[in-house]
C-alpha cells in the first residue's frame, strides 16, 4: 500500500536535497517512489510544482514511437511519428499520475515565501533504514501530513525533532506499597 508524506522546509534548497536523498534511497531499494514533487514559492502569490517525473515529454515519446510504427504500416513513418508525438505530448500534459496535482496545490499555497515542501508518495520502504537519513534535516524540516500509522507518524516527527526517531517518553515511576 502506497504511503503519503508531506515535508515542508524554509529553504527549497532543503526540499530538493530531500527529493535527491530519496532517489539515492530507492536506488538502494529502501523504498520504491510512485511520485516525489517539490512544490517552492519564489515570491508571493505565487508557487511552483517540479515534478519528478515529466509526463508531458514521456508521452511524446512513446507517442513518436507508437505514431511511427502505426504509420510504418500505412507506409507514412514520419507523418504517424510527428501525430503519435503530438498526441502522446497533449495526453501526457492531462495525465494525473500519482499524488494529485489539486491537493498538491493547496498545500502548496501555505509554503513560506523562498521555501519548500517535499510530497512524497512510496510504497514498500523501510522506515527504520530512512529514519537515519531524514535525522540531517532536523528541526529544519516540518511534517505537514501523512498516511503513516500513528507510530510511524510519531517516529518521524521525533527524527526531525532530533531525537532519533525515539519517542520521548517519562521515566517510569517505581511502584510503592
Amino acid at each position: 500500500m502506497s504511503q503519503l508524506i508531506v515535508i515542508g522546509f524554509a529553504s527549497e534548497a532543503d526540499a530538493f536535497a530531500l527529493r535527491q536523498e530519496l532517489g539515492a534511497a530507492q536506488k538502494e531499494y529502501l523504498l520504491k517512489l510512485e511520485d516525489a514533487v517539490v512544490v517552492t514559492r519564489p515570491t508571493e502569490g505565487e508557487y511552483q510544482l517540479h515534478q519528478a517525473l515529466n509526463m508531458t515529454g514521456t508521452g511524446a515519446l512513446t507517442g513518436t514511437f507508437w505514431g511511427g510504427l502505426i504509420g510504418l504500416l500505412f507506409l507514412n513513418p514520419l507523418a504517424g511519428a510527428a501525430i503519435g508525438a503530438a498526441s502522446g505530448a497533449l495526453a501526457g500534459k492531462a495525465t494525473d499520475y500519482g499524488i494529485n496535482d489539486d491537493f498538491i496545490r493547496q498545500i502548496g499555497k501555505t509554503v513560506p515565501l523562498g521555501g519548500g515542501a517535499v510530497f512524497i508518495l512510496a510504497r514498500d520502504f523501510n522506515i527504520d533504514k530512512l529514519l537515519p537519513r531524514l535525522e540531517k534535516y532536523g528541526a529544519r524540516a516540518q511534517v505537514i501530513q501523512t498516511s503513516l500509522s500513528d507510530a510511524d507518524e510519531a517516529r518521524l516527527r521525533d527524527t526531525l525533532a532530533g531525537t532519533g526517531g525515539q519517542a520521548l517518553t517519562a521515566p517510569s515511576q517505581p511502584v510503592t506499597d
